[in-house]
């Protein structure tokens, strides 16, 4: 298993899901709380799991298939990959924002589930971001696929994990807008980065 491919689909994975967005909202929420933490984090991380390793698959046996798709895939995938990195870039020099728990109280622990399977389920962008482009990109790395989803797949167990138990360290420091436009900054380059790998 080729480390740099594994490394590549890890720092993708990572990038992906840590927009601002409900699902991490809740996620640090339920941190900050210290309620059914681990129960959430795995929820999300299984979840993000199950999607990449479909859309790995998937597109690996579409494009045997269909040769074709693999190109459109390719530009397809660069293109939202630097419009992505474009939001990132415009959001670190022009908005002003912090992560906040937001949501209702959440007290037992199928309420927590059933809101966690919500948030990650429900989420059009899950999709898109996992099945998808994760899934198209895949297809750049002939014989490594599976390197490529488990580091995909390693990324959203260290995010969610890192971001459930390390709230309480986390929320003092991404309340400050700063440290926002920092993060932006940071996605919007390894975006834009990984959009002129697919098209070189």
């Amino acid at each position: 298993m080729s480390f740099s491919v594994f490394l590549a689909g890890f720092s993708l994975g990572i990038s992906l899901i840590l927009a601002i967005g409900a699902q991490n909202a809740f996620v640090l929420k339920q941190g900050l709380k210290q309620q059914h933490v681990f129960v959430v984090c795995l929820i999300c991380a299984l979840s993000d799991a199950i999607l990449i390793t479909l859309g790995v698959a998937g597109f690996g046996v579409v494009v045997q298939q269909f040769p074709l798709i693999e190109q459109l895939a390719r530009y397809l995938g660069a293109a939202f990959l630097f419009f992505y990195s474009a939001l990132s870039f415009k959001s670190a020099f022009t908005t002003d924002h912090a992560l906040q728990a937001q949501g209702k109280e959440v007290g037992s622990l199928l309420a927590a589930t059933m809101t966690c399977l919500a948030f990650t389920w429900l989420n059009p962008h899950v999709y898109l971001d996992t099945f998808v482009l994760l899934g198209s990109i895949s297809t750049q790395y002939e014989g490594q696929q599976v390197a490529f989803g488990l580091g995909a797949i390693f990324g959203s167990f260290v995010f969610f994990f890192s971001l459930g138990y390390g709230a309480k360290l986390l929320i003092p420091v991404f309340k400050k807008p700063k440290a926002w436009k920092v993060l932006e900054f940071i996605i919007g380059f390894v975006m834009a980065a990984l959009g002129v790998s697919l098209l070189a």
